[in-house]
C-alpha cells in the first residue's frame, strides 16, 4: 500500500508541481483542454457507459477466470460527499498497474495506442474521463491503489479531472464490500466507486435498464454483464436488473483466412426469465488497400470482419436492433438480418461509425466478400442437412434496403455476388442436394407442387423434373409464400409457361394418374387459364374423351376447336350411358364426343366442380348437354343424310317414351327436325307435313302434290318401316302415330291449302268430290284460315261448277238466281249472257254451301249483276272499239236505271274507267273528258283539252249530260280550272300571251290546286309584258308606288306593265309571287342588294347611282320598308365608294372631306370620297347624315384612327410645317383617349421615322429628348438630340404627354441610352465629357452585354478620337477623366485580360501562318486552356479549332487538322507509330496523370480520336501466301484439354456467365481448328487513313494467327533461348481470346489475361486446377461431360 501511495505522491509532485515551487505553465491550458474534450466528445449520459464496457474488454484477466463485469446502484452514501445515489463499477482483472494510472493523470495518453493487433478496442486515452459527466469525484480501487479524482480545479495546480488524490476514509473496502455483498477475499480486483450528480441519477438509472442483450457478442474477452440496484426497501428499485452471458462453441472451421463458429446469448433478471439466442458467427480476415489506410489505424494490415446471424429471434428486451458494431453497438440501424461487427473509426460521440472514413469504407468493401462466404458456407456446407432446413437459412438475406446509402451499397454487392453463386437447392425428390444460380432456378405454382407431391405418391416418375428445357426447378420445401420476398430478391422468377406443357406430357400426368388428379390438373390449367391460353400447353393431349367403340382417347385444348367434347348434365333422370350410346349413332354427322363417363362421375364430386366447369365451358367449349340439347345438338348436324333423319325421329318417339324428354320438348325439337320425303331426300324447313300418299285423301282429289313448291313434305314410307338403333326397338306404325302427334303429319280437310293451282280444278269435277272441295274450304273457313290467291284464283276460274244450259263453267262466272233478279236479267239481258249453278244436278245440298260458293266468285246479288254486265261489256271494249250505238245503249241503260230509281253506283263504277268514249285524244274513259261548249273558247287557246268527239257521236250526245256526268264526264268550266292547267300548253306555245290568256292563267292558279309542273311551264315562258318587253315571271317585278324607288337605282330591273294588264292585274299578286314574279319588298330588297353586290364588285356604281341610293335610303328611312340590317351591313361593308386613296373602298374607310382635315391631309394618305364633279360633291354633304349612319367618317375625331395607317411623310421633312405636327399629335392625343394612353406598336412603326425637327437633325421619336428645366443641370439643349423649340414655339411642350407615348424621353433619368448612343457623332470634348458626367451620374450601364462600345480619347495631333473598349487601356487616361468617369468605363467591361475568345483566334493565326510551334508556346497555350476552360466554353472551343498539336520522334510540335490527330490510348500502337506526326502533343515537364488526362479529354471533344478506334487491321491468309507452314500436335507445344478446361471455367463464372450450350460452341471451335508452325514471321498489317486521302500503314509481328476461314491455328516457333516468351505468350492469349470470344469483345482482355497466366503453366493439369481455384473458377457437371467427350482418350 505505502509503494502506490508513494507513487500518487510522486506524480502529484513532479507532474503537477504540488509542493514545488514553480506552477506549472501548462496548467490552464491542461485543464481547458481536458473540460473541452469531455463535455464536446459526448453527446448523452450514456457514452460512459461504453467507455468502461470497452476499458473492461481491454483489460488482462488471469488465465482461466471468467471475465466478468458488474454495476451496482445504490442510493447509500458511501463516499460521504452528499451524492444522492453511488454508481459501482466491478472488474475481475488483473488490476491497475503503474503505466494505467499514469495514464489516467494525462490526456490522450492511452497505454492501448498503438496496440489495436493486439486485441485493444479503445484509443482515444480520455475512456475513464468521461464519467465526469455523471459524477463530481470517481473513485478507483484497484491492486491497492486508492484513489479518486476531483472535476473542480486542485487548489495546489489549478487543474481538474487528472490530479490523483489518495483516499484513506470514505468509502472503506468495507463500506463496498457491504454493497457488493462478499468477504473483502472475493471482492473484484477492481471497483470504480461513482458518487452521482444529482441530475445525473434518473438518467444513469435509465441507462443501466437499457444496456443491449448483445452487448458481449463482439467481447472477446468478457463473458459475462450484470446490472443490479442495492436498496434498503426492494420496493424502491427502478432500475432493471439483468444478467448477460455468453458462451462459445470452439468448434471452428477455418478456411479463405477465416473462421466460423457459435456463440450462445443468454440474458434476463433470473433464470425464470432468461432468453437464449444461438448466434452463427463468421470471422474473415481482409489485407487493408493502400487507399484504405488510416493514420488512427496506422501499423494495421488486415481487417477482421465479424458476421452474426441469429438463429433465433434476437434478443433486445424491447430495444433497437443495432445492425453495426464496433466491438459495442452502435446506433446505426442497417434493417439487415444479420449483424456486422469490425474495427470501424467511430465518431466522438460513439454513436455512429464515420460512414465518408476510407478506412470504414475499406472495411464496407469487404462485407460482401465475406458475408457470401459465410452465407454460402451456411447453406452448402453441410452434407447432413436435408434440404428442407436450408431455407430457413435464407432469411439472413438483406431483402430490405437500408436508411443509409453506403449499407445499400452493401447490399447491391451482395445481391451481386449472390446471383454469380450456387446457393439455390433445386427440387430432386431424393436425398441428393443440387445448388445452382438463381438465375438458373425456376419457380413453380403452388397448386401445381401439389399436384406432383399426389402424382409422386400414385407412382409417377419426376426424377427428370428438373430436365425439362434445361430449366432447374426450385426446392419444394423453398418454393413457398412464406420466401416470395427471398426469392423476389434472388431474381428467381416463375417457371416459363410451357415449362408445364413439357412436364405434363413428359411426367405423363394426364393418363397416369387417378381422375381426382387429373380434375386437380385441369383446374390448375383453368385457374391460371390467362397466362397458358397462348402457351404450347394447347397443343399437348390433355381432354379425355369416348371414342366410338368405347375407349378413352385424348385431344389437345387446339384439337377442341375441330372436335367438339361435352359432358352429360348429372341433374337428369338420364345416366350418362344413353346419350354416349345414341352418341355413338350420330358422331360421324356431329363431331361430337363425350368425356368418360368414370371421368363425368368425379367431377360430379370434385370440389371445384364449379370453377372447373366454368372454364370447360367458357374458355374450352366442353359444354354440359342434357337430352334435350343433344337432341338439339344432333338435329343441326344431320342435314341432309335420310339414315341420320329417320335414326333422330326414333330417338326422340325412345326419349319420349322413356321420360328423358317431355312432351312440350319433343314438340319443340321436332320443329325444326329434318324429315324424309317420299324421295328419300332430307328437308330441313317446311311449312307443313303431309301423310305419305298411299294413305292420304288429298292424293284422290288432287292428284298430284301442289304443296311441293310451298315448302310441304310428304312424309317417305321409311317411317312405316319397323327398326332398331342404340339398342332400342320400334314396331310398324308406332312412329308414323309418333309424327302425326308431335310433326302435326296433316290429310284433307285439315291440311291448309296451297298458294297454287291444280289441274283437277280446271276439269269438271264429280258430284262427291267437288263437295269434298267444298267440305275443305268450309273446314278453313271456320277455321278462320284464308284461302290463298293462288288456290282461290284456281278454284274460281275452273271450269269444275255445272250450269244449266251451259255445261261446266267457273264459279265466278255463275249465278245462284233469286226472284229479284229477274227485270233486271231481263234488260240487261239485252247487252250479256248470264250463266246459272244447275240445282237439278247438285240437289238441295248445294245450297248449304252458300258461304262457300260465295267465296269461290258464284255470284247472288243484283249488285253482282250489275257488276258482271259491266265487266263484260268491258271485257268486249277491250277487244274492240265499242260502236257510238253500243255507247247510247249503255247510255240509255244507266238512263233507265237512274229513272227506275234503281242502284246505279255498281254498274257505273264498273265501266266509268274503260277507254271506250271517242274523244279528240281519241278513246279515252269518261274521267276527265270534257263535253265543249261557249265557255272554253279561251281555254282552248293556251290547253290541249280532250273533248268529246262531237262529228262521231252527234246531237244526240248531249241528251246524255246527267249520265256524262256521273261517268266523270267535264261539262262546265267553272270549278273545274284544273283541267285548263293540266293539259296546258308547252312554253312556247305560250309566249307573248293576251292579256285575258294571262289573267284566265291566273284564275286557274288561284281556284285549283296545279301541279309543279304547270308552273314549271308558266315560268319557262316569256309571257308577261314588262318595260323590257316579254319576260318570264322570275325575271319581273311588281311595282310597288310606296318601295318602288329600289328598282330605280340600276336600269335593268324588268317591272310588270301594269296598264297593259289593268289594274286587275294586282288582284293575283299571290298568283305571280307563285310562278317566279318578285312582288314583296323583302324579295325585291333581295334581287337590289345582288345587283347592288354584283356592280360594286364590277366597279361600275357610278355617281348617279349614288345619289339614286342615298335619295332612296332617305325616302324610306323610318318606314316599314328601311333597309334591312343585313342590306345595310353588306352596303357598309362592300367597297362602292369612290375615294382618293386605292380607288373604290365601303363606306367605313372613307372620309367625306371638310376643312378640319387640310393640315393633317399634307402628313397622311387620307381616303376622302372624291368625284370630279363639284356640283356633285357638294350634293353628296347634302346626304352626310345618310353617309354617316352607313359608316362614312364626316368628323374629324371620328377619322382619327385612319391617321396611323394612312401615315405619308414626305420624303424631305424639312417641308413639313409645325401645323402639321401640331395636327398630328392633336390626332395622337384623340387616339390616346379612345385606347387609354396606349398607342399600338404599329402606329408607332409607322412613326418612326425622320420627321420631328432636332438640334441633331431630322429624327423619329425615339431617338428625340424633350428638354425642360430638369435637364439644364446636365445638358444644353444643343448638347443632344433635343426638339427643336426655336423651330416649335413653347407650344410642344403642351404635347409631352402625346410625345412621350410615341417614344420621346422627356425624362431626365432615361435618356441615357439615346445619349450614349449619341456620343459618336460628337467631336467637342467638352460635351462628350458632359454627357459621361450625365450617364455615371445615373449609373448606367449598357443593356447589351456583347455590343461594341467605343471610348472617346484625346489625340494630341487630331483632338481626340473614338476607339473600341475591348482594346482601350484605362491607364493612359487617368489625366482626361475624373476618377468618376473612370469608374463608369468600368460598367462598359473594358478587358483587363486576354479572353477565350482571343486565345482561339491567336491560334487560328499559328495555324494559318506557321505549321511549328516553340514548346513554351504550346505549354502556356494548353495549360491556360486546361485551367480556365469551362464546360459552357467546351463547345464553342471545339467549333473554332481547326487544328490540334502533334508531335513525332524528333519532339518538334505541329499543327494538323484535327481529323488527323490522334490519341495514343494503346501503348503497341504508340510505339508502331510514333515516328509519325498523328499523336497529340503532351508537355514533358510536371505532366500530371490529372493533367494528362484534362489534356486527353479537351482533344477529344475538339476532334481527335483514340488511336485504337482509327486503325484499320489487315491479316492476309498464310496459307494463300505460300508461307511454309508444319502441322503439329497441339499437346506437343501444350496441353490442349487444359485450356479449353481454363477457358470454361472462365466462361462459366466470369461476370459473362455464359450458358452451358454457348460455352461449348465457343470452344468447339477451338477444338476444330488444325494446328501449325512456321519459322516465318507472322505479321499484321495496321493502316491509319488520314483526311486528305493518305494512308500510314505499319507492320507488327503478332507470332499467333487464328485464321477462322481455313480453320487454322498458326503459331511462330520460339526462339531457344525464349527471349520473347512473353510477347509469344501474350500474342497467344489474344488470338486465343478473340477467336472464342468473337460476339463478346468486352470480356477478351480479362480471358487473355487468365490464359497468359496458363501459358506459363503449359496448361498443365494440376497448375491449371490450382490456378482455377486461385481464381475461384470451376466448371458445372455439363463441362465436365463435354471435357470427357472431347477428350476421350485422355
Amino acid at each position: 500500500m505505502t509503494t502506490k501511495k508513494k507513487h500518487i505522491e510522486e506524480i502529484r509532485r513532479k507532474k503537477f508541481s504540488i509542493g514545488g515551487k514553480r506552477a506549472n505553465p501548462l496548467t490552464e491550458d491542461l485543464h481547458q483542454a481536458v473540460k473541452n474534450l469531455s463535455a464536446e466528445l459526448y453527446t448523452t449520459d450514456v457514452h460512459f457507459l461504453m467507455e468502461l464496457i470497452q476499458n473492461a474488454e481491454d483489460n488482462q484477466y488471469v488465465i482461466g477466470v471468467r471475465p466478468t463485469l458488474e454495476f451496482i446502484i445504490t442510493s447509500k452514501d458511501i463516499t460521504a460527499t452528499g451524492a444522492p445515489a453511488t454508481l459501482l463499477i466491478f472488474n475481475n482483472e488483473k488490476g491497475f498497474s503503474r503505466e494505467n494510472i499514469e495514464s489516467l493523470c494525462s490526456v490522450g495518453r492511452s497505454t492501448k495506442k498503438g496496440n489495436r493487433s493486439s486485441g485493444y478496442i479503445g484509443e482515444k486515452g480520455i475512456g475513464f474521463k468521461s464519467v465526469f459527466l455523471i459524477s463530481d469525484q470517481p473513485y478507483i480501487f484497484s491492486n491497492g491503489y486508492q484513489i479518486r479524482f476531483n472535476e473542480r480545479p486542485c487548489p495546489h495546480c489549478s487543474l481538474g479531472y487528472i490530479v490523483p488524490e489518495w483516499v484513506d476514509e470514505k468509502p472503506t473496502l468495507h463500506d463496498i464490500e457491504q454493497i457488493y455483498g462478499a468477504g473483502k477475499d472475493s471482492l473484484p480486483t477492481t471497483t470504480i466507486v461513482l458518487p452521482l450528480k444529482p441530475d445525473k441519477v434518473n438518467p444513469v438509472k435509465q441507462q443501466l435498464s437499457s444496456i443491449h442483450p448483445e452487448v458481449l457478442l463482439f467481447l472477446s474477452k468478457i463473458r459475462h454483464l450484470s446490472v443490479r440496484e442495492d436498496n434498503e426497501d426492494p420496493k424502491k428499485n427502478s432500475v432493471t436488473t439483468v444478467s448477460i452471458s455468453s458462451e462459445i462453441n470452439f468448434v471452428t472451421v477455418k478456411n479463405m483466412n477465416a473462421e466460423s463458429y457459435t456463440i450462445h446469448l443468454s440474458a434476463g433478471e433470473n433464470s425464470d426469465d432468461e432468453e437464449i439466442c444461438s448466434y452463427y458467427m463468421w470471422k474473415q480476415k481482409f489485407p487493408v488497400k493502400l487507399e484504405n489506410v488510416a493514420e488512427r489505424r496506422m501499423g494495421l494490415e488486415e481487417y477482421v470482419v465479424t458476421l452474426a446471424f441469429p438463429h433465433h429471434e434476437r434478443i433486445h428486451k424491447d430495444k433497437s436492433l443495432p445492425g453495426v458494431y464496433a466491438f459495442l453497438p452502435t446506433e446505426i440501424v442497417t434493417n439487415f438480418p444479420f449483424i456486422i461487427q469490425a474495427d470501424f473509426i467511430l465518431a466522438s460521440s460513439r454513436e455512429t461509425i464515420l460512414l465518408d472514413d476510407k478506412w470504414n469504407q475499406g472495411i464496407l468493401e469487404y462485407v460482401p466478400s465475406a458475408y457470401i462466404n459465410a452465407f454460402k458456407t451456411l447453406v452448402t456446407g453441410s452434407d447432413e442437412a436435408p434440404v428442407s432446413n436450408l431455407p430457413c437459412m435464407f432469411r439472413f438475406l438483406p431483402i430490405h434496403s437500408s436508411s443509409y446509402e453506403n449499407f445499400n451499397h452493401v447490399r447491391q454487392k451482395i445481391k451481386a455476388k449472390l446471383d454469380e453463386e450456387k446457393i439455390v437447392p433445386i427440387e430432386t425428390f431424393t436425398n441428393q442436394k443440387h445448388f445452382y444460380k438463381p438465375r438458373e432456378v425456376s419457380r413453380l405454382f403452388p397448386k401445381f407442387w401439389n399436384i406432383l407431391r399426389k402424382a409422386q405418391q400414385e407412382g409417377v416418375y419426376l426424377l427428370d423434373l428438373s430436365s425439362h428445357d434445361g430449366v432447374k426447378i426450385l426446392s419444394s420445401s423453398f418454393d413457398k409464400r412464406e420466401y416470395d420476398d427471398v426469392l423476389k430478391f434472388l431474381g428467381v422468377k416463375q417457371v416459363k409457361i410451357d415449362w408445364y406443357a413439357m412436364c405434363i406430357q413428359s411426367s405423363n400426368l394426364v393418363d397416369g394418374v387417378s381422375e381426382d388428379i387429373y380434375l386437380e390438373l385441369l383446374h390448375f390449367v383453368a385457374k391460371n387459364w390467362s397466362s397458358f391460353m397462348y402457351s404450347s400447353i394447347c397443343y399437348i393431349p390433355l381432354i379425355k374423351y369416348v371414342v366410338s367403340d368405347g375407349i378413352s382417347s385424348f385431344l389437345t385444348l387446339d384439337e377442341i376447336k375441330l372436335k367438339i367434347v361435352v359432358l352429360a348434365d348429372t341433374s337428369q333422370n338420364c345416366p350418362c350411358s344413353w346419350l354416349i350410346n345414341w352418341n355413338n349413332v350420330f358422331t360421324f354427322a356431329t363431331n361430337q364426343c363425350f368425356m368418360p363417363e368414370s371421368t363425368q362421375q368425379a367431377i360430379a364430386h370434385f370440389s371445384y366442380e364449379k370453377d372447373l366447369m366454368d372454364w370447360l365451358a367458357k374458355d374450352i367449349n366442353v359444354h354440359t348437354l342434357n337430352v334435350y340439347d343433344f337432341a338439339e345438338n344432333v338435329c343441326s348436324y344431320i342435314d341432309y343424310d335420310s339414315k341420320l333423319g329417320i335414326a333422330f325421329a326414333h330417338f326422340l318417339y325412345h326419349s319420349l317414351s322413356n321420360g328423358y324428354l317431355s312432351s312440350y320438348d319433343v314438340d319443340d325439337l321436332c320443329s325444326s327436325m329434318p324429315l324424309v320425303d317420299n324421295y328419300g331426300r332430307t328437308t330441313i324447313s317446311r311449312n307443313g307435313v303431309l301423310l305419305p300418299a298411299n294413305v292420304s285423301k288429298w292424293a284422290d282429289l288432287i292428284v298430284s302434290n301442289p304443296w311441293r313448291n310451298e315448302n310441304y313434305v310428304e312424309l317417305g314410307r321409311a317411317y312405316l318401316n319397323p327398326t332398331s338403333y342404340a339398342g332400342q326397338h320400334t314396331d310398324s306404325g308406332e312412329l308414323i302415330n309418333f309424327l302425326k302427334n308431335h310433326v302435326k303429319a296433316s290429310d284433307i280437310p285439315f291440311i291448309n291449302p296451297p298458294n297454287a293451282g291444280f289441274s283437277a280444278a280446271d276439269t269438271p269435277l264429280t258430284k262427291d268430290n267437288a263437295f269434298l272441295l267444298l267440305d275443305w274450304i268450309q273446314k278453313m273457313n271456320r277455321r278462320g284460315v284464308d284461302l290463298p290467291e293462288r288456290f282461290l284464283e284456281c278454284i274460281k276460274d275452273g271450269r269444275w261448277l255445272k250450269v244449266s244450259g251451259n255445261g261446266y263453267t267457273s264459279p265466278s262466272k255463275s249465278f245462284l238466281i233469286g226472284s229479284k233478279l229477274g227485270k233486271l236479267l231481263q234488260s240487261g239481258s239485252v247487252l250479256v249472257d248470264i250463266p246459272l249453278v244447275d240445282e237439278s244436278f247438285y240437289g238441295k245440298r248445294i245450297n248449304k254451301y252458300k258461304e262457300e260458293l260465295k267465296i269461290v266468285g258464284v255470284m247472288f246479288s243484283y249488285e253482282d249483276a250489275c257488276k258482271f254486265i259491266g265487266r263484260e261489256l268491258m271485257s268486249r271494249a277491250a277487244s274492240f272499239s265499242l260502236s257510238n250505238n253500243h255507247v247510247l245503249l249503255m247510255l240509255n241503260f244507266i238512263q233507265y236505271l237512274r229513272t227506275s230509281i234503281l242502284p246505279l253506283n255498281e254498274f257505273v263504277d264498273s265501266i266509268k274507267e274503260g277507254s271506250w268514249l271517242k274523244t279528240s285524244h281519241g278513246f279515252r274513259s269518261p274521267m276527265g273528258s270534257v263535253l265543249s261548249g261557249k265557255g272554253w273558247r279561251v281555254a282552248s287557246q293556251i290547253s290541249d283539252i280532250p273533248f268529246i268527239d262531237h262529228d262521231h257521236f252527234g246531237e244526240e250526245i248531249y241528251n246524255y249530260k246527267e249520265e256524262l256526268k256521273l261517268l266523270g264526264v267535264i261539262v262546265d268550266l267553272r270549278g273545274n280550272h284544273q283541267v285548263v292547267t293540266q293539259y296546258l300548253k308547252s312554253p312556247p306555245n305560250l309566249d307573248s300571251m293576251t292579256a285575258e290568256a294571262v289573267l284566265l292563267i291566273m284564275e286557274c292558279i288561284k281556284n285549283s290546286d296545279v301541279p309543279i309542273e304547270v308552273f314549271d311551264s308558266v315560268k319557262g315562258a316569256s309571257c308577261l309584258k314588262t318595260n323590257m318587253g316579254f319576260k318570264t315571271p322570275g325575271e319581273c317585278f311588281l311595282y310597288d308606288p310606296v318601295w318602288g324607288c329600289i328598282l330605280e337605282v340600276f336600269n335593268g330591273l324588268p317591272v310588270i306593265d301594269h296598264k297593259f294588264y289593268g289594274k286587275e292585274i294586282f288582284r293575283y299578286k299571290d298568283e305571280l309571287k307563285e310562278t317566279g314574279v318578285v312582288v314583296d319588298f323583302m324579295d325585291a330588297i333581295k334581287r337590289f342588294a345582288s345587283l347592288f353586290e354584283q356592280k360594286a364588285l364590277e366597279t361600275s356604281i357610278d355617281q348617279k347611282h349614288v345619289m339614286s341610293l342615298l335619295s332612296c335610303y332617305r325616302l324610306l328611312k323610318g318606314t316599314d320598308y328601311s333597309f334591312p340590317s343585313n342590306i345595310l351591313t353588306m352596303i357598309c361593308e362592300m367597297k362602292w365608294l369612290h375615294t382618293t386613296v386605292d380607288g373604290f373602298r365601303c363606306p367605313r374607310k372613307c372620309i367625306l372631306y371638310g376643312p378640319e382635315w387640310k393640315s393633317i391631309s399634307f402628313i397622311t394618305c387620307l381616303p376622302f370620297i372624291d368625284y370630279s364633279d363639284k356640283c356633285s360633291g357638294m350634293k353628296m354633304h347634302e346626304y352626310k347624315e345618310e353617309l354617316k349612319s352607313i359608316g362614312v367618317v364626316t368628323e374629324l375625331k371620328d377619322g382619327v384612327r385612319f391617321v396611323p395607317e394612312c401615315l405619308n411623310f414626305p420624303s424631305n421633312p424639312s417641308t413639313i410645317t409645325p401645323k402639321s405636327v401640331f395636327s398630328l399629335l392633336e390626332c395622337i392625343r384623340l387616339l390616346m383617349q379612345v385606347h387609354k394612353h396606349a398607342i399600338e406598336d404599329d402606329f408607332k412603326k409607322g412613326l418612326s421615322k425622320n420627321w420631328l425637327k432636332t438640334h441633331a437633325g431630322y429624327r423619329p421619336p425615339e431617338r428625340c429628348l424633350l428638354f425642360d428645366s430638369k435637364w439644364s443641370s446636365f445638358l444644353n439643349p444643343t448638347d443632344g438630340p433635343f426638339i427643336d423649340q426655336n423651330f416649335y414655339g413653347p407650344e410642344i411642350a403642351s404635347f409631352e404627354k402625346e410625345l412621350n407615348a410615341i417614344g420621346v424621353i422627356s425624362e431626365v433619368e432615361k435618356g441615357c441610352s439615346l445619349l450614349f448612343s449619341h456620343l459618336e457623332s460628337l467631336s467637342d470634348h467638352g460635351t462628350i465629357v458632359k454627357i459621361y458626367k450625365y450617364l455615371q451620374e445615373h449609373k448606367w450601364k449598357p443593356e447589351e452585354k456583347d455590343a461594341k462600345n467605343n471610348i472617346w480619347i484625346l489625340d494630341g495631333t487630331k483632338g481626340g478620337k473614338w476607339v473600341d473598349s475591348e482594346v482601350w487601356i484605362m491607364d493612359g487616361t487617368k489625366d482626361i477623366y475624373d476618377r468618376n468617369i473612370l469608374g463608369f468605363f468600368n460598367t462598359l467591361e473594358v478587358k483587363r485580360k486576354p479572353s477565350l475568345d482571343d486565345y482561339v483566334e491567336l491560334w487560328n493565326d499559328w495555324g494559318s501562318s506557321v505549321r511549328q510551334l516553340s514548346y513554351d508556346e504550346c505549354c502556356k497555350f494548353w495549360t491556360t486552356i486546361s485551367k480556365h476552360l469551362s464546360a459552357k466554353e467546351e463547345k464553342k472551343l471545339a467549333e473554332s479549332l481547326m487544328k490540334l498539336p502533334a508531335t513525332s520522334g524528333n519532339n518538334k510540335i505541329y499543327l494538323v487538322d484535327k481529323q488527323d490527330a490522334f490519341i495514343p490510348d494503346n501503348l503497341h500502337m504508340k510505339k508502331l507509330f510514333e515516328m509519325e506526326r498523328v499523336f497529340v502533343w503532351y508537355p514533358k515537364h510536371n505532366l500530371t496523370p490529372s493533367l494528362r488526362c484534362e489534356l486527353s479529354d479537351i482533344y477529344r471533344k475538339i476532334g481527335a480520336r483514340n488511336i485504337s478506334e482509327s486503325l484499320c487491321r489487315e491479316e492476309s491468309s498464310l496459307a494463300n501466301d505460300g508461307v511454309k507452314l508444319k502441322h503439329v500436335d497441339p499437346n506437343d507445344i501444350f496441353n490442349l484439354k487444359g485450356l479449353v478446361k481454363l477457358i470454361l471455367g472462365s466462361l462459366a463464372c466470369s461476370s459473362l456467365a455464359m450458358e452451358p450450350k454457348k460455352r461449348h460452341e465457343a470452344v468447339q471451335s477451338l477444338l476444330s481448328l488444325s494446328f501449325h508452325e512456321t519459322k516465318e514471321p507472322i505479321n499484321v498489317s495496321y493502316s491509319l487513313p488520314l483526311s486528305n486521302g493518305e494512308t500510314i500503314t505499319k507492320k507488327a509481328n503478332k507470332r499467333v494467327r487464328w485464321e477462322s476461314q481455313s480453320s487454322m491455328f498458326i503459331i511462330q516457333k520460339m526462339d531457344r533461348d525464349c527471349s520473347d516468351a512473353m510477347k509469344h505468350a501474350t500474342n497467344f492469349s489474344e488470338a486465343i481470346s478473340e477467336g472464342v470470344l468473337r460476339e463478346y469483345h468486352d470480356h477478351v482482355p480479362a480471358l487473355a489475361e487468365l490464359i497468359t497466366c496458363g501459358f506459363f503453366l503449359k496448361f498443365k493439369n494440376e497448375e491449371i486446377d490450382f490456378l482455377m481455384e486461385s481464381k475461384n473458377l470451376q466448371i458445372d457437371h455439363e463441362d465436365e461431360e463435354f471435357l470427357r467427350s472431347a477428350f476421350a482418350s485422355g
